[in-house]
């Protein structure tokens, strides 16, 4: 019988929807809670772990007490090796790298774990490069490599390593974010290490791409000058984050949050860096809105990727149809399979979204690409 370890990050990805940006340190997480912010990883590890029900009676699971993984292993039927006892406290880092160690010495074939890039450099300092991994995406921003595009991929790709497909294993990034200047809407990424992860590409969503390239500024200002041109009145515009939003933003002469999400009504920003909540309620005033998102370069990601905020509840409230995406040319090149992704939490709203969609790329170019 096959063992595979698997741990949660239960407060992974907290910050996201409340505009925190991440969710490392204790102050953060307590900040979240205060504003009304949900756990959502455990919910996205039982997605993964499904997908592994089909071996039940061929694989026994090594987990982490309560929250970081037994409660959700015995909620998909499963009898897991427990380690250790259960907490007194909230969930450390240093709890996932403890864990970790214990399941290496207990000969796991693979870990498949739940979090963002904090708890992928934890499982790092534990394992390095002595066992494959999974990474189930839970976390906020996830410039890492080693997740998969949604949580269903990540147990689907376990799945196949497990049942004894011949994948081979390759290594991707870890990468080290600066979480304190991500809040002052500088973004600090550096390598940290490589895990070994089974070779699928369709299955894992790649590193996040860097900046713009120096003759993307040309087209920068022609998206920005469409946008506002089109922009009609009385209507609520949600600008997402990132560089090329920004360059909306500064078109109209409006302070921006690189990271985050703001609203404009009438070309005057309204709302600066705003919550799920506050959007939700600032939607409840029924006003026709519209949200402008642009995907993460190397990714393709548009939603669940940093923008959290911009949630399925959001998103259905604003509706399909009015959703714009914008991206230079260079963008759309840096995607793989020139493909965009959406993973909100919600599948019927990750149906609703994929398919072809228009993409602003120039002030009087189109691009159709394809959301899977």
């Amino acid at each position: 019988m096959k063992k595979i370890g698997f741990i949660v990050n239960p407060l992974a990805g907290i910050g996201g929807s409340v505009a925190l940006k991440g969710s490392d340190g204790e102050e953060i997480v307590e900040r979240a809670f205060e504003l009304g912010a949900v756990c959502k990883s455990p919910e996205r590890a039982i997605s993964a772990l499904k997908k592994l029900q089909p071996l039940k009676d061929k694989i026994e699971i090594v987990t982490c007490p309560e929250e970081m993984g037994e409660n959700e292993a015995k909620s998909c039927g499963f009898l897991p090796v427990v380690i250790g006892s259960s907490f007194q406290r909230r969930t450390q880092a240093s709890d996932t790298i403890h864990f970790a160690k214990e399941m290496l010495a207990r000969n796991v074939e693979m870990i498949l774990f739940a979090g963002g890039d904090g708890t992928a450099r934890d499982i790092y300092d534990a394992v390095g490069t002595e066992l494959p991994v999974v990474g189930i995406p839970a976390g906020t921003k996830m410039h890492s490599g080693i997740y998969a595009t949604s949580p269903e991929d990540a147990g689907e790709l376990a799945f196949l390593y497990l049942s004894g497909k011949q994948l081979k294993v390759k290594e991707l990034e870890v990468m080290d974010i600066d979480e304190e200047a991500f809040r002052r809407g500088v973004v600090k990424a550096k390598l940290y290490g490589y895990l070994k992860i089974p070779d699928a590409p369709n299955f894992t969503q790649g590193t996040k791409g860097g900046g713009h390239q120096a003759d993307d500024q040309f087209y920068l200002k022609g998206i920005a000058e469409r946008i506002v041109t089109e922009m009609e009145q009385d209507i609520f515009y949600l600008v997402g984050s990132g560089t090329t939003c920004r360059a909306i933003m500064e078109k109209m002469g409006l302070e921006n949050t690189l990271l985050g999400v703001d609203v404009v009504l009438n070309k005057k920003l309204v709302m600066k860096d705003v919550t799920e909540h506050q959007l939700l309620e600032l939607l409840e005033q029924g006003k026709q809105s519209k949200i402008i998102v642009t995907p993460i370069g190397g990714q393709g990601y548009i939603f669940g990727r940093g923008n959290q905020q911009l949630s399925s509840r959001v998103i259905r409230k604003v509706g399909i149809k009015n959703v714009l995406v914008i991206a230079t040319p260079s963008k759309i090149q840096s995607l793989p399979q020139h493909r965009l992704h959406v993973d909100t939490g919600e599948k019927e709203v990750d149906s609703m979204l994929k398919g072809a969609v228009r993409v602003i790329s120039a002030l009087n170019e189109v691009a159709v690409l394809e959301i899977v």
